[in-house]
């Protein structure tokens, strides 16, 4: 991969990590409610899917994902639903004081893992990356070694950030009536999330 191609990739991939989506607000979340430490979880569940889904997009098998209506529509139902059902339950939670207690470090895995893993905009992403990106001639996996780092070093940087404001909104002073409406604020994103995800349309290789 030349110099050229890998700064052009390495922007593609600065813009898809910091553009707002349920990966962020479960970072903010997790910032939160259980403070920087254990929020780190959450960024490690991410880069654990971004390392999965990297691997199988050098496979080809997103770009078969996404060229499969049912397999995407599937991915796309289930994942609406999930966010929709988070987004309710955390508007109803969220009358209830925000402690910033250590949780088992497995349920904030899995649970950011599951978000990161059911958005269609992951699919969508990562077969951008690869059909605009992946310089043809070239075998593959030597390009990873290039797109691996750079990828995973940009996702951690920003998830982290994430996470860290959350933290601080966390620690902050606010009043009891604006934490209930930043919670509700955060649920209603999940609910809007899930609808646009479930009315997402179906990726093409020629993103």
């Amino acid at each position: 991969m030349t110099f050229d191609a890998w700064t052009i990739f390495a922007v593609f991939w600065v813009v898809f990590v910091t553009t707002p989506g349920p990966n962020h607000l479960n970072c903010i979340r997790n910032g939160m409610s259980h403070g920087f430490r254990c929020g780190l979880w959450g960024v490690a569940a991410i880069l654990t899917q971004a390392t999965l889904f990297l691997t199988l997009s050098a496979a080809g098998i997103t770009a078969l994902i996404a060229a499969s209506p049912t397999a995407f529509t599937a991915a796309k139902l289930i994942g609406a639903g999930v966010l929709i059902w988070l987004g309710i339950r955390g508007w109803i939670m969220a009358r209830r004081p925000v402690r910033a207690e250590p949780a088992a470090p497995g349920s904030i895995y899995w649970r950011a893992f599951a978000i990161a893993t059911i958005n269609p905009k992951s699919v969508a992403g990562y077969l951008a990356a690869f059909s605009q990106f992946v310089q043809p001639g070239i075998p593959i996996w030597d390009q990873m070694w290039v797109i691996f780092p750079t990828a995973l070093t940009i996702t951690a940087l920003s998830y982290t950030g994430f996470t860290a404001l959350g933290a601080g909104l966390g620690r902050a002073a606010l009043g009891a009536v604006f934490n209930i409406w930043l919670r509700r604020a955060m649920a209603a994103c999940f609910v809007v999330y899930g609808i646009a995800l479930g009315t997402a349309a179906t990726p093409t290789g020629k993103v």
